[in-house]
């Protein structure tokens, strides 16, 4: 597919993103060392798949993902693509390399701190446009506000932040036309329910939560942004590894060793989709594109092999009793 695919729109405003995204933290060397070559040719492979949405954020090496994407990107029509990245961490110079960080290897020598107030928003802004080089994002994501990174108590105080000055930086960065959309980028689903009671919200990147294992969101959140208007990415459609391996021993599930709980459950729906003729990894594709709350379904991987192999998952025929598996 050498043009774009179908696309979707961002909430109540003007954003269009296709139905695919490209997920750029395995290129920021998340897990292992990826060259600049490996991760030019995925992000070729994605674009010339269609792919006209890249995400990405300053957390993914320490500002090396949008490093690469910027790389990529420049030269190419502006208009031609969407852009999202996340705010709330800010970077500053280390004054000795890093071996490893946050499980991104060799990123760059930056050192992180969080700051979810209006100067944080603003200066997270600023040098996520300065690394893509851009002077605007499609859509800017609050990064991993929430207890599920860090926890209760230290959270209490990055809440006030944003809710003291950060969320209205949002809203004016919108006004000023620097971002078209913004919302959160996070692996749960309280955060965004309170963020909504504070102020209406355009998008949510939300991670691991609806998925074929894992339909939490489903309960509270998306009935809420079936009424607020407001647009869901999904991420970690494969629950950070269990959906796209099965079962196996060693198999991941919300960043760890999955419990017993969840390799039987996981087995079992194998078990159902393998009935069908279809693998696994491919029924957790499609249930995510095919949800009715999903605006885009983001794939991230620094093999360009594996983003050919899911994207002809996410085309392969839909098998008659799918709708069952789904339900």
């Amino acid at each position: 597919m050498k043009t774009p695919m179908n696309t979707r729109t961002i909430g109540k405003t003007g954003v269009e993103v296709t139905e695919v995204a490209f997920g750029c933290a395995s290129i920021g060397n998340l897990y292992r060392k990826v060259t600049d070559a490996d991760a030019e040719a995925v992000l070729q492979t994605a674009w010339d798949a269609g792919i006209r949405y890249f995400d990405t954020a300053p957390h993914y090496g320490r500002g090396l993902s949008e490093t690469r994407l910027g790389r990529f990107l420049k030269g190419r029509d502006r208009d031609s693509f969407a852009l999202s990245s996340k705010l709330g961490r800010v970077l500053s110079p280390s004054p000795e390399p890093i071996a490893e960080a946050d499980s991104y290897i060799e990123p760059l020598p930056n050192l992180m701190s969080y700051d979810y107030s209006g100067d944080g928003i603003r200066e997270s802004f600023e040098q996520a446009c300065g690394r893509l080089g851009v002077t605007r994002l499609d859509i800017a994501y609050v990064h991993d506000i929430g207890a599920y990174t860090h926890g209760e108590a230290a959270n209490a105080g990055h809440m006030d932040a944003f809710f003291g000055s950060g969320y209205e930086a949002l809203v004016k960065l919108k006004e000023a036309g620097k971002i078209g959309a913004f919302g959160l980028g996070v692996n749960e689903c309280q955060v965004c329910l309170d963020v909504m009671d504070h102020g209406p919200i355009d998008v949510i990147l939300l991670a691991g939560r609806l998925t074929l294992l894992d339909r939490s969101a489903e309960e509270a959140l998306v009935p809420r942004c079936r009424e607020a208007g407001t647009s869901l990415v999904l991420g970690g459609v494969f629950n950070s590894g269990i959906l796209a391996t099965g079962p196996v021993e060693g198999a991941t599930y919300d960043y760890g060793p999955a419990p017993k709980e969840v390799l039987d459950r996981v087995a079992e729906l194998q078990r159902d989709a393998e009935a069908l003729g279809m693998p696994l990894a491919t029924a957790a594709l499609q249930f995510a594109l095919g949800h009715p709350a999903t605006a885009s379904v983001l794939l991230g991987t620094s093999k360009a092999s594996s983003l050919t192999r899911n994207l002809d998952a996410l085309k392969a025929p839909v098998p008659a009793g799918t709708e069952a598996l789904f339900a």
